[in-house]
């Protein structure tokens, strides 16, 4: 079984040339898990398993170093990041599975998987780095697995990459706090590849396809955070949404272009406070000074000297706005020397702030040229804020669908 074959109908082409899709790290974790699951209970070995991922496509992959003992067994899967550029391309992801005390699948991470140390990651400090929908993979794999074997006690699933913790001294884990290996990611289980040319071209592509079905204003987001936080907080239709991955500035520009009215940003925090400093390809390979602008608004809102240096020391930014919070609540009885936002508190202010700076550079980029906003958010801390266009732009948003929602309904009862 070659893994490679697997995915050889999946592919773009870029230049005349096919770049071949692969699978994550999360698909090598849940595949390796299932079939050590699989090995397990039936007590011999396997060659392959299959894995159909979140994406639709359904993976046939070879197995290797196979174990199998009666208390356990352990398998790796091998990484096949396809054309796309990745630290991890080629090495094994094991899953062991065992017996375990207690009830439901019990999930750890071994050697090479990465420890969360710090706050405001998608898990919680003292948890493997393994993403919400990799987890997610493993334990229905594994869980189907057991019911196909009637297996209802309790099971231990641990994911290691022996050579992960090389191979994240290579990605951004140690400066997020992540300690000891890399990270099991993915969302949709496949690794579609994506030169910096053609994903800008693809948000265009998609851009200009909303615009020709008469949509005045664009709702963006750079990524699934965003369309995550659209979805469970905001009156918006976030079908209608455009990710713009890290390219904030090409994104703005190709909406002038189009002559769209406005557009609309739903952006977590840790993208956008690069906004406030004048930076429009957010990627930490273009620029990382989170922490800094969190500390130089905080400063203009009146921050001392001993909360500015713990923020400056943090490794995410809502690390550093729970420094704010806890600073607030510290020097309460304080005046802040800010007198902008003399009724605020230090965190309202610095946020006020940060917002203000998002709105400058957001105008300043699009020369005046269309309304355009933003709604920044915290997986933490929620709401932190919007920028003063913002609210018109959501308005007339709203209204869009409402009138696009009457008259879907006039469209069906005519046909009743």
């Amino acid at each position: 079984m070659d893994n490679k074959k697997r995915l050889e109908d999946y592919y773009i082409v870029k230049d005349g040339k096919k770049l071949y899709y692969g699978y994550t790290t999360g698909s090598c974790a849940a595949a390796a898990s299932k079939a050590a699951a699989f090995m397990l209970f039936g007590q011999r070995d396997l060659p392959g398993i299959n894995l159909m991922t979140p994406k639709g496509i359904l993976l046939e992959l070879k197995l290797e170093e196979v174990e199998v003992t009666d208390t356990y067994a352990s398998c790796a899967v091998r990484k096949y990041a396809g054309d796309d550029p990745d630290a991890t391309d080629g090495i094994l992801i094991y899953g062991k599975v065992s017996y375990a005390d207690g009830d439901g699948i019990q999930l750890f991470g071994g050697k090479g998987v990465g420890m969360v140390t710090q706050e405001g990651l998608e898990q919680a400090v003292g948890e493997p780095a393994i993403n919400r929908v990799p987890r997610q993979m493993i334990r229905e794999a594994v869980q189907e697995v057991c019911d196909t074997y009637q297996y209802t006690k309790g099971i231990r699933v641990e994911i290691s990459a022996p050579q992960g913790e090389e191979i994240a001294k290579k990605t951004f884990n140690p400066r997020l706090g992540i300690k000891g290996g890399i990270s099991i990611l993915g969302t949709s289980g496949i690794v579609v590849p994506m030169s910096e040319e053609a994903l800008i071209k693809s948000i265009e592509i998609e851009m200009r396809m909303h615009r020709q079905q008469g949509e005045e204003y664009l709702l963006v987001t750079p990524g699934n955070y965003g369309e995550a936080y659209l979805k469970e907080h905001m009156n918006l239709d976030f079908s209608k949404n455009i990710k713009c991955s890290n390219y904030v500035g090409k994104t703005i520009d190709m909406a002038v272009n189009m002559e769209a009215k406005g557009i609309l940003f739903v952006s977590h925090i840790g993208k956008f406070i690069k906004v406030a400093g004048g930076i429009m390809d957010t990627h930490s390979k273009s620029a990382d000074c989170r922490a800094e602008l969190i500390a130089a608004s905080a400063i203009r809102a009146g921050a001392n000297l001993e909360t500015v240096k713990a923020i400056l020391n943090s490794f995410t930014t809502d690390e550093a706005l729970s420094i704010l919070k806890d600073a607030e609540e510290k020097y309460s009885g304080e005046k802040y020397s800010e007198e902008k936002y003399p009724e605020e508190g230090l965190y309202e202010a610095t946020l006020k702030l940060i917002m203000e700076k998002i709105d400058f550079y957001l105008n300043h980029r699009c020369s005046g040229q269309i309304n355009i906003g933003a709604v920044v958010f915290s997986n933490t801390h929620g709401y932190l804020g919007q920028t003063k266009g913002a609210g018109v732009l959501i308005e007339k948003m709203e209204k869009r669908a409402q009138r696009i929602e009457i008259t879907t309904k006039r469209q069906d009862n005519r046909y009743k």
